[in-house]
């Protein structure tokens, strides 16, 4: 890592900022994730039963307790609750906001009396299968710098990390804006149920949000783990289940085979209509979009710092070959390639399959179906609700065979696109990135989703937007091993503090 600078060069104390914030991570928010990552919390899609079991109740309360223990001077906080219009409730918001003010040296507040909206939820992903045999979903452990378990970083550590930057500029007396978290259960199954929160917070004559100039999300990637990273964009989403009905129930395969045709077979023929198997293409023109200039300016400027560790990052599988290790092979070597591949192109995912036995107990059975859960991502600027019709026709019409093929949705997202940034939050970005990590800041596209960003950016056209977060090379959220680096969060904690006490 590069050298830190003398932190005399910057407005802020930037070593006492950082100083609080680490004894804040040590003291108070690692003990706070250790019990956090201990709930198997599930988002609703993974849990039809959440109000039941009370999981996401459970981690809501928590880190509500530990904010009020915080006792931050004017903080006011509440657990918002709605109910659908069936009267089902909705999963639980947990909401803050701290006014405006002054420095202790007499410097007003900012004259522009916007607000800063901070933002990270608490459902996590499933289980996984794989993870490290000393480590598992529900067990937090530390090795290395790394605190390994389920939500850690994806994206449980939001809530405590807004705090400890708001204490660190109290700790100062900074003058800060006016400043408002939105911490929701649901991101993790698409923010289906924050939308009426959001209207509600802004209910016309009680708007709680207020104008809101800089969006502060915490529920992103870092390109790795020695500067600071903005996210520029994030791919849409696609989701559902695909099933090809061929029989009503499975038959010998040495009667049927070669009269039957195959569910899987034709399920690759339907396929095709959308991906090229043999470069990942996906054919639909409308599912592309033009990459703007800018960000394949940034991405240029992205790979020369990353390097081959853009596709070097993932576990690729091995194996021996005459004495020396043969790696799996990316789509393309090239990072320029690599960088808007993954964020920029549309890519097609099988992320889980039904109507197959366990090889163990798989007999020689022509199956009567196959069914895919698939995953379409999508590029920052496609709409993704006429995608899934497209897609839907694209799939169903004229089957082979005359098949049932049938494509029920799961839910969409669209991407994000950010605005550019003006002056001052830029010069923030750098500052920051330059006191806590001794490195300018990079900027990267993220190939997930946040279906918030968008909407914010809807409501908030003028609003600046900090996208980042923890989730560098290797920290595999949604999948096994998923881990928060800890030297990383501390640094990013006290670069968010900076960058909201530039704020004009």
């Amino acid at each position: 890592m590069n050298a830190r600078l003398s932190p005399d060069v910057l407005p802020l104390e930037a070593q006492a900022l950082q100083a609080h914030v680490d004894e804040a991570w040590s003291q108070r928010i690692v003990p706070a994730l250790q019990r956090y990552i201990e709930v198997p919390a599930k988002s609703p899609a993974f849990d039809a039963d959440w109000a039941a079991h009370g999981l996401l109740d459970r981690v809501v309360h928590s880190a509500a307790d530990w904010v009020q223990a915080q006792q931050v001077a004017g903080l006011r906080l509440e657990i918002l609750r709605l109910n659908d219009a069936a009267g089902s409730p909705r999963t639980p918001v947990l909401f803050f906001e701290i006014p405006a003010s002054a420095g202790q040296d007499g410097t007003p507040a900012p004259a522009s009396g916007q607000t800063v909206l901070m933002y990270g939820h608490l459902d996590k992903q499933p289980e996984f299968t794989g993870w490290r045999s000393d480590l598992g979903p529900w067990t937090p452990k530390i090795d290395d710098g790394k605190l390994y378990g389920r939500g850690g970083a994806d994206d449980g550590y939001a809530v405590y990390a807004s705090v400890a930057a708001i204490q660190a500029l109290k700790a100062q007396g900074v003058a800060h804006p006016r400043i408002v978290g939105l911490i929701e259960t649901c991101e993790e199954s698409g923010s289906g149920d924050l939308l009426p929160y959001v209207d509600a917070l802004r209910a016309p004559g009680n708007n709680r949000l207020g104008d809101v100039g800089l969006v502060i999300c915490l529920d992103s990637g870092a390109g790795n783990y020695d500067q600071l990273w903005l996210t520029t964009s994030l791919r849409g989403m696609a989701s559902g289940v695909l099933k090809v009905d061929i029989l009503t129930e499975g038959v010998h395969s040495g009667d049927a085979s070669g009269l039957v045709p195959s569910s899987f077979r034709i399920m690759r023929q339907v396929l095709d209509r959308l991906e090229d198997s043999a470069t990942g293409r996906l054919l639909p023109a409308s599912f592309h979009c033009e990459v703007p200039a800018e960000r394949v300016q940034q991405a240029q400027a992205t790979a020369a710092i990353l390097g081959d560790e853009i596709h070097k990052r993932f576990p690729w599988a091995h194996y021996d070959c005459g004495g020396s290790s043969v790696f799996a092979l990316p789509t393309t070597t090239d990072p320029v390639e690599g960088l808007l591949n993954r964020t920029w192109r549309p890519t097609l995912s099988v992320t889980g399959a039904d109507g197959f036995s366990e090889i163990r107990n798989a007999g020689n059975v022509l199956r009567p179906y196959t069914a895919f859960k698939l995953s379409l991502r999508l590029p920052p600027l496609v709409d993704a609700s006429a995608a899934v019709q497209e897609l839907k026709q694209l799939l169903e019409d004229n089957a082979p065979y005359q098949a049932k093929v049938t494509f029920e949705s799961q839910g969409s997202a669209s991407g994000w696109n950010a605005p550019t940034n003006i002056p001052w939050f830029e010069q923030a970005l750098q500052q920051a990135s330059q006191a806590h990590f001794g490195a300018g800041c990079g900027t990267i596209g993220q190939g997930g989703t946040i279906p918030l960003m968008n909407l914010l950016s809807q409501g908030f056209p003028q609003a600046q937007m900090m996208v980042c977060g923890v989730l560098g090379p290797r920290s595999n959220a949604h999948g096994p091993n998923e881990f928060l680096h800890l030297d990383y969060a501390r640094r990013l904690t006290a670069s968010v503090a900076q960058v909201i006490a530039r704020m004009p």
